[in-house]
């Protein structure tokens, strides 16, 4: 079922990247938008800007007021504690929370198969609110788990909670892309400097920056529940993103060198199998484009 009417919806986050695309579409939609985040930037003009730290749930409930919402889209929420204050604040407050995950929740999978949401039920997974989630390191190098546990809460059994969490894959394109990733590859292809990637390297599923954007956009004014995948299309390997650069490279040269034991390869290079996939999504009525069809524009 798709909402028609003007939407109450609140981003916490999202000023960036693709949050910036979906904040975009839904004011275009006419939705009145409400971003939340902690003063580091303003939103477009247009939305209600909102001030708090998402960790302190005092500062959230003041920033919010009584304020209600038809759809909360949550790009920001990293670790079970967020998701424990999130659906404490907001369960009675929305009608929709869409919280934006990500394909690292199938870090420990190694399917030759596309992987369906099956793999990982968030009702099986332990929730361990202890653990030292302040700390950004152990945040970088626990990302998946954080996003794995943070799903576990909002699907906890307990008050109703409508809650969606889109497990989002590699996300390619947009000159804004702040990840470093696809330059990673276009200076060592100018420079023919060796890419290490594992002995055995396998594809991964991606999705372009704007259908992410576009999707999210989709989920919000839907009515299913519980995880989703969101994926293009079709599965892109090391080689092929190279060879999409270096056709905008010519005077480049693509070298591979197998990582070393213990050393870290170059992104968007795996040494396990875990594509997404998308069938759900379909099912559900949303249409994917081809990874290939995007890839040259992307990497242009």
């Amino acid at each position: 079922m798709v909402m028609e009417k003007a939407r109450d919806v609140l981003v916490i986050g999202g000023n960036r990247y693709f949050g910036k695309r979906l904040i975009a579409r839904l004011l275009a939609a006419g939705d009145r938008v409400t971003v939340l985040n902690r003063g580091s930037s303003a939103p477009p003009a247009g939305a209600v800007h909102l001030i708090a730290d998402r960790d302190d749930e005092d500062a959230l409930r003041a920033a919010l007021g009584p304020r209600t919402f038809d759809v909360v889209v949550d790009q920001v929420c990293y670790t079970p504690r967020q998701a424990a204050i999130a659906r404490r604040v907001f369960t009675g407050r929305t009608a929709r929370y869409v919280m934006t995950s990500t394909v690292e929740v199938y870090e420990h999978e190694d399917s030759p198969a596309l992987v369906s949401e099956a793999a990982v039920d968030p009702l099986g997974v332990t929730v361990d609110l202890e653990l030292p989630w302040d700390r950004p390191e152990f945040l970088d190098a626990h990302y998946g788990e954080g996003k794995r546990q943070a799903e576990a809460v909002f699907a906890a059994v307990g008050p109703g909670f409508p809650y969606t969490a889109v497990r989002v894959a590699h996300v390619l394109g947009g000159a804004d892309d702040f990840t470093g990733r696809l330059e990673h590859y276009a200076d060592r292809i100018r420079t023919g400097t060796p890419i290490t990637v594992p002995r055995t390297n396998h594809p991964a599923t991606y999705i372009h920056v704007d259908e992410i954007a576009d999707f999210l956009f989709w989920a919000a004014g839907q009515d299913f529940t519980g995880p989703v995948n969101a994926a293009s299309h079709g599965t892109l390997t090391t080689a092929d993103l190279c060879e999409a650069l270096a056709a905008q490279l010519p005077s480049g040269k693509v070298v591979f060198r197998t990582a070393e034991e213990d050393e870290t390869p170059s992104p968007f290079s795996f040494a396990r199998s875990y594509g997404m996939d998308n069938s759900r999504a379909t099912r559900l009525g949303y249409r994917f484009t081809h990874a290939r069809e995007w890839l040259p524009e992307a990497v242009r």
